[in-house]
């Protein structure tokens, strides 16, 4: 499977293949009918509480991302998620986060490279 990251407001690509939003919140500004998603995976995105504490730089990366990896384990959405995706050969996981290299979605893409390999 390759994986992908980029932002919801960055122009569609067919390379995107399976298109995912992994955040919580609809992004500010884009129209459902226009963000031509394929998934809008909310349940398994970071909770309300730890996705707050990171913004609100309460804790760092390194702690956001090994939080929120114990969320994906322990989530009960997080198996049906697996199973929605794992026939893609390509997805591409989006984010309204401005610097994506510290969002969730390379914690997410970490996640899912190891349960896929």
């Amino acid at each position: 499977m390759k994986i992908s990251e980029k932002r919801i407001y960055d122009n569609p690509d067919k390379e995107d293949g399976f298109r995912i939003l992994a955040d919580r919140l609809w992004p500010r500004g884009v129209k459902k009918e226009d963000a031509q998603i394929d998934l809008w995976a909310k349940e398994i995105a970071p909770s309300t509480e730890l996705r707050k504490s990171y913004h609100g730089k309460e804790i760092d990366f390194a702690v956001f991302s090994n939080k929120y990896l114990k969320e994906l384990k322990e989530n009960t959405q997080t198996e049906g998620f697996l199973n929605q995706i794992k026939t893609h050969k390509t997805i591409t996981l989006m984010t309204s986060v401005k610097d994506i290299t510290t969002s969730e979605t390379p914690v997410l893409k970490s996640f899912l490279m190891q349960f896929f390999k």
